[in-house]
């Protein structure tokens, strides 16, 4: 009788373990459907698909990081930035940016004066698209910027990470969470 009851304990024991690591699975958001990096047999990432319809993070005018950018003329380009679905609801649950997030960047040429537009801005020629991928198993840093323009204008349909000391360190230095400037996009702060 006494094993018995031994093992009815040890069956609802293990039996709570199941139904406690079932929780904690469920109690993060999924990822299934997540558009995620594709990349060639070279090791360049390909350029995503459908970003447009992506969550849309937010704009900025003229953003630069350059000392000298007080001189320029004019008040600099568009920028679009945009985030999976799955990897934005991850992120606003749980803070963190799931492995496999993607941030493309579409960057425009500015507009003015023309149609009926006597004021202000507006986004005009595209200049080309660039793309924040976290990745720990292929960059060991665990996330790589990437531009997917070419020299005449167009679109690569791949491209190969910038060099750590062109934005990884910038973005590890200066980013309010992960290597992701969030301190640009209202949408992605959480409150905290």
């Amino acid at each position: 009788m006494r094993n018995i009851a031994i093992a009815a304990a040890l069956i609802l024991l293990i039996a709570a373990f199941v139904a406690v690591a079932q929780q904690s699975d469920d109690a993060k958001p999924s990822l299934d459907g997540m558009a995620v990096p594709t990349y060639t047999a070279d090791g360049d990432l390909i350029r995503p698909d459908g970003y447009r319809t992506w969550v849309f993070v937010g704009a900025s005018l003229g953003l630069s990081y350059d000392e000298d950018a007080a001189e320029r003329e004019g008040p600099g380009a568009f920028t679009n930035v945009y985030i999976q679905p799955e990897a934005y609801r991850y992120f606003m649950e749980t803070g963190e940016f799931p492995e496999g997030t993607m941030l493309p960047m579409d960057v425009f040429r500015p507009g003015s004066r023309e149609s009926i537009n006597q004021a202000g801005f507006f986004e005009k020629d595209f200049l080309g698209m660039e793309v924040a991928v976290k990745d720990s198993k292929r960059y060991p840093e665990g996330w790589a910027y990437l531009s997917f323009r070419d020299r005449s204008g167009g679109l690569r349909e791949s491209a190969s990470a910038f060099p750590k000391e062109r934005c990884y360190d910038c973005h590890a230095e200066h980013a309010a969470t992960d290597n992701v400037f969030t301190q640009f996009y209202p949408v992605l702060q959480r409150g905290e």
